[in-house]
């Protein structure tokens, strides 16, 4: 009888840890994220919205006679137009994408158009992976986007090495939405990794725009190539946020709110720092930029603002319960918000006037704060013990080699002078892989010595 009277207090109990959870969640917006990050400023976010419109201009079937051309064009000159690959030219490999060569900004961009639901190479990109298949640089990341990366930079490695060559004041710059995001990932990775395929590339001269990121490398890659790798989140965006792999969410388009809510669930029920000590947890790459739009329990859109940091725990691990959560993974709102905040900045940039000089000090100052919270990011990834993570060296000696580069050795952190005992498994793990039948291999690398 006691044991009765017990079963409706059970039941209270149960109801009222659902109904907290539930407030809990409902509360959560897309704010909270970013809400400890510092606003971007006109001249980083600048070229983000004509990145966006490069990406959209891979849709056109021929860019000298558009079909879907935004509000003021796409910005491109046909005649700057290096190559445009589709579907038919890939075979599959890899999505369609664009070569061109940026004479107004001294750049070179190649850009990757996101996931096209028609297509089933498409889908066999994202299919080919399994949770820690592919090790890269003492990380792991989504086995498919590797490979089709590998082939882009296969096709293209001769064209690249040509234009670097003839254009050394030219930045490399590689940019994709969605699908394309993680493959454009990908490629800077491979790109910073063999950089004497492209006559020596400074590290300074690459950078990466992931538009509606993939999570497609672990926490220690993903801050480690903040450097060269930008993400730009539009307020709800479900993909960045939901670490549940790529193949299982799109096999699930069609109940895409269901599986969100149970991966919601089950994340909650899961530790910060056990999701941090998992070193085969993907994540969006790179420093983030996130547009924020709209405000909790208000109606409409605002006038959009630009937050942006690297961070290490908090990085976009909560989904946010939102009917804009799959509106907001669309590049044509990212084109249009982005365009409407740069505006934005500008005009409070020039309500203040500042004279040229003042504003290239005003860049080298935000230069130098950027490679200020990248080293902080760094360090804060050693500090949470994030697998693979290390810290930059303060004396600049033996975890670097080159300006603003590390070692691909593991340290212990920066202020330490006595290095940390490596242990079986990492030794493991730094002489051997695994190949696609998951026997254990040499090292292709250390196989030829």
């Amino acid at each position: 009888m006691s044991i009765l009277c017990g079963v409706p207090i059970l039941e209270c109990v149960c109801c009222l840890g659902c109904a907290r959870w539930v407030w809990k969640r409902c509360l959560h917006t897309a704010g909270h994220d970013s809400e400890n990050w510092g606003f971007a400023t006109p001249d980083e976010f600048e070229p983000i919205p004509r990145i966006c419109r490069y990406i959209l201009s891979v849709y056109e079937d021929d860019i000298r006679k558009p079909l879907w051309e935004p509000v003021g064009g796409y910005g491109i000159n046909p005649d700057w137009l290096l190559m445009k690959k589709t579907y038919k030219d890939t075979r599959g490999r890899a999505p369609p994408y664009i070569l061109y060569l940026d004479h107004v900004h001294a750049d070179i961009v190649l850009a990757i158009r996101g996931l096209n639901m028609a297509k089933e190479s498409d889908y066999a990109v994202l299919l080919d992976n399994r949770l820690g298949k592919k090790k890269f640089d003492g990380g792991y990341v989504h086995n498919g986007l590797l490979k089709a990366a590998g082939w882009v930079l296969d096709t293209e490695n001769e064209t690249l090495k040509d234009l670097v060559k003839k254009y050394p004041d030219y930045t490399l710059t590689f940019a994709g939405h969605s699908l394309g995001s993680g493959v454009a990932a990908m490629l800077t990775l491979l790109v910073v990794q063999n950089r004497e395929k492209l006559e020596n590339i400074d590290r300074k001269r690459i950078r990466c725009f992931a538009i509606a990121p993939a999570r497609c490398m672990s926490l220690n890659l993903a801050v480690r190539y903040a450097d060269v790798i930008n993400s730009v989140v539009l307020q709800d965006d479900f993909l960045p946020r939901t670490a549940t792999p790529l193949e299982d969410i799109f096999k699930s388009l069609f109940c895409l709110p269901c599986l969100l809510c149970l991966r919601c669930v089950r994340d909650t029920c899961v530790s910060e720092e056990k999701m941090l000590k998992d070193p085969r947890r993907l994540y969006a790459p790179g420093r983030l930029y996130h547009i924020v739009e709209r405000k909790p329990f208000r109606c409409g859109r605002f006038p959009p603002v630009v937050k942006t940091a690297v961070p290490v725990d908090g990085r976009f691990e909560h989904i946010v319960l939102s009917c804009n959560a799959t509106s907001d993974h669309a590049i044509i709102w990212i084109e249009k918000e982005a365009k409407w905040a740069l505006e934005l900045m500008r005009k409070d940039d020039k309500i203040m006037e500042i004279p040229p000089q003042q504003k290239m000090e005003r860049q080298q100052t935000l230069a130098r704060e950027h490679s200020e919270e990248y080293k902080a990011a760094l360090q804060r990834a050693v500090t949470l013990a994030v697998p693979h993570a290390y810290a930059i060296s303060p004396y600049g000696t033996f975890s670097q080699t080159d300006e603003g580069e590390e070692e691909k050795s593991p340290a212990s952190s920066g202020g330490s002078s006595r290095r940390r005992k490596e242990t079986w498994d990492e030794l493991i793990e730094r002489l051997y892989d695994k190949d696609d039948s998951r026997h254990t291999v040499l090292k292709k690398s250390l196989s030829c010595i």
